[in-house]
């Protein structure tokens, strides 16, 4: 059984009226299944990539207005206490990562590390350029980041296109850049736009979303979620989509079992984005272990689709269901939320930041 939660937060240093009066915000119409709760933990303006800083600090990028922002919950009442601009002018830093007291931002073509960052925020040092030499395409230009088990920080390159054989050899890959020389490699190819990949916590494998191609009607190719247990896979695009769909223009003269598979097909055109597996004891069982996924929504399908929370169970390594987990940002075909990132907060909480309301959600449990 589902029902809708509705819950009124006043914010004071951050700006943010009652979730009631926020303009755009309607967390009334959010459904989830009985006992979880949605609040509004802060407004930030096109809230994307989320990352956790080691004092508690979430981090939130941006792909337009080059800000990177703060934001401070230090009564930990579930409730942000302030956001700050950490970083400005900067060129669509959507990709945020933290790690040994350094935040590292991810613009178009360059890397950057802010150094003991949490202890800075109303004075942000200057920012020191770990690499600079990515391409400068804007098309899927957009990044997001984070550190491996390897200590390694993992950088998408998302292909120049639609779909296109890539000028670059780093095109529609995941590379991996060693922080302290800022040397790259080729982690994976074939991947035509990620935006959201984590690690399993046992195992360590990453798993990452992919966002299907265009143009190839409503209902295909799907978004994808893959499973790379190693480097040097390659996951088919241009030459083929989810499932063995062979690519109209490259699929000519390719066999799509060359390439791997998804681990599970995702909604077509839903534009999966950030992911997380949960990893806290708050949520009830059938939910911990789960995979959550971001889905920023469709742009061009006749019926919209997208615009809310999934999850996939994951066991033995293998992705066994896709269901719905949270949904009400699309309403009669107009959405007035997009969801792009999650993340767990450190009391089992998990944040969803929301780039067209310009907000950060907090879901937790409170049923016993």
């Amino acid at each position: 059984m589902r029902r809708l939660l509705v819950f009124f937060i006043v914010f004071l240093s951050s700006g943010c009226l009652p979730a009631a009066t926020v303009p755009g915000i309607h967390l009334d119409m959010i459904e989830m299944p009985e006992g979880f709760a949605i609040s509004l933990f802060a407004c930030v303006p096109g809230a994307r990539s989320m990352t956790l800083g080691g004092a508690g600090t979430v981090f939130v990028g941006t792909r337009r207005g080059g800000k990177v922002y703060a934001v401070t919950d230090r009564d930990r009442d579930g409730r942000a206490d302030e956001v700050t601009t950490v970083a400005r002018g900067l060129d669509t830093p959507n990709g945020v990562a933290f790690r040994g007291g350094a935040l590292y931002v991810a613009e178009v073509s360059r890397i950057l590390r802010f150094d003991d960052i949490e202890q800075r925020l109303a004075d942000p040092p200057a920012p020191v350029v770990i690499s600079d030499d990515l391409p400068r395409d804007e098309h899927h230009g957009w990044k997001f980041v984070a550190f491996g088990p390897d200590g390694k920080l993992y950088v998408p390159l998302g292909a120049p296109c639609n779909v296109c054989e890539g000028k670059d050899e780093r095109h529609a890959s995941i590379l991996r850049l060693d922080p302290a020389d800022g040397k790259m490699e080729i982690f994976a190819r074939g991947v035509r736009n990620t935006v959201g990949f984590d690690w399993h916590p046992q195992s360590g494998v990453l798993w990452f979303t992919e966002n299907g191609r265009d143009w190839m009607g409503d209902d295909q190719p799907p978004d994808e979620l893959n499973r790379a247990p190693q480097a040097g896979m390659h996951f088919g695009f241009p030459y083929c989509h989810g499932n063995g769909i062979p690519d109209p223009e490259f699929g000519a003269g390719k066999a799509c079992k060359d390439y791997t598979a998804p681990a599970i097909a995702l909604g077509p055109h839903v534009a999966a984005l950030g992911m997380r597996f949960y990893t806290g004891s708050r949520f009830p069982p059938p939910y911990r272990g789960r995979i959550f996924i971001a889905e920023h929504g469709s742009w061009n399908r006749k019926d919209p689709i997208g615009y809310r929370i999934s999850m996939v169970r994951v066991e033995d390594g293998r992705a066994l269901d896709y269901e719905v987990f949270a949904r009400g940002w699309l309403q009669e075909g107009g959405a007035w939320g997009r969801p792009v990132d999650v993340l767990e907060m450190p009391d089992g909480a998990l944040l969803v930041s929301d780039d067209r309301a310009g907000a950060i959600y907090r879901i937790a449990y409170a049923g016993e």
